[in-house]
């Protein structure tokens, strides 16, 4: 055998050697996975209802665990957050889905609680505003927005931007008991989501599917529901109004962080976009869980279901937070 040939035989059997391995390793790892599945002792199903906002993480949160417990099946429904917390209250629910700080009243009550995520609540309109331009430029201030949303005193377009025209501001509200309805008026004038006027409507899907019909059309959305994960832009028909934050007429290079999704979370994770609206998410229970089953779900959200927090588009809570919230459960 000469010396090229050696080589190359010397190489082939390595390659084989190594793909042995690899092979034996891919099938041990195939079969370790399998064992423990069988051996996981997990199984039993967790139900969940409540905020619109937090729906789409939980739902990202519950296939990711039941890959993990085959044998746990979690069952999630949306519906406001009100009805996240009184679902938990009264035991219909393990867990409430909640989007607005939890009151004394409900604490009272025996609510029990942990903050998950963070996201915010967008001012938004249909992209067929045929003011658009000049919002965009402009924004609206917090008192624009007060003096639409609950003293009335801006009803038309004219008067909010200073332009010529005489159409009618068409609000739009949410009817059911919600977090986003909340927050909002707490940020225009610490007032409560029924003091807030305009058409009720249910839910985020219900707001915007009304701003895409109505050019004239003004209301606000959890950011999940005002931009795509897919594309990272606003979903087609919706536009967010910006802030303007310094109350100078304009947007400033650094108010205008509305482009994507992912500039919008820096601005809510920096502060630059003000909490509220920006805020906290919780799941809610009847008092301090017990269920070892609802137990262990919440230990894995606030540990390695963390990782799943901002590639569902909501923002992580600071890790010293985190660990505050994990300290509850012990």
């Amino acid at each position: 055998m000469n010396t090229t040939t050696y080589r190359l035989f010397r190489r082939v059997l390595l390659t084989g050697l190594v793909f042995g391995i690899l092979v034996m390793s891919s099938s041990c790892r195939s079969k370790e996975e399998r064992e423990r599945r069988r051996g996981d002792k997990l199984k039993g199903t967790i139900t969940l209802s409540g905020a619109f906002a937090l729906y789409p993480l939980a739902v990202r949160w519950a296939e990711v665990y039941h890959t993990i417990h085959p044998k746990v099946v979690i069952n999630i429904s949306a519906g406001g957050a009100g009805k996240g917390m009184a679902d938990a209250l009264s035991g219909m629910v393990d867990l409430g889905m909640f989007s607005k700080e939890i009151s004394p009243q409900e604490a009272a009550q025996g609510a029990w609680w942990v903050a998950v995520a963070k996201d915010a609540v967008l001012p938004t309109i249909s992209d067929q505003n045929p003011y658009l331009d000049v919002i965009k430029s402009k924004g609206l201030s917090k008192d624009e927005f007060r003096d639409i949303f609950l003293t009335e005193k801006i009803r038309d377009w004219k008067t909010a931007l200073g332009v010529n025209g005489q159409d009618e501001i068409h609000v739009y509200s949410r009817s059911d008991a919600c977090g986003a309805a909340e927050v909002w008026a707490k940020y225009l004038d610490n007032k409560k989501q029924e003091d807030l006027v305009g058409i009720g409507l249910n839910g985020d899907p219900g707001v915007a599917d009304a701003l895409r019909k109505d050019p004239l059309g003004i209301g606000y959305n959890n950011l999940n529901f005002t931009y795509d994960l897919s594309t990272r832009v606003k979903y087609k028909g919706i536009e967010v109004i910006p802030i303007d934050l310094n109350n100078n007429d304009k947007i400033d290079p650094e108010e205008s962080f509305y482009a994507t999704i992912d500039d919008i979370m820096h601005a809510i994770q920096t502060g630059a976009y003000p909490s509220p609206p920006a805020r906290k998410l919780y799941l809610v229970s009847k008092g301090k869980p017990e269920d070892q089953l609802v137990v262990d779900f919440l230990h894995w959200i606030l540990t390695e279901g963390q990782k799943y927090v901002q590639e569902a588009g909501y923002i992580n809570l600071p890790d010293s937070l985190v660990s505050a919230e994990r300290q509850k459960m012990e």
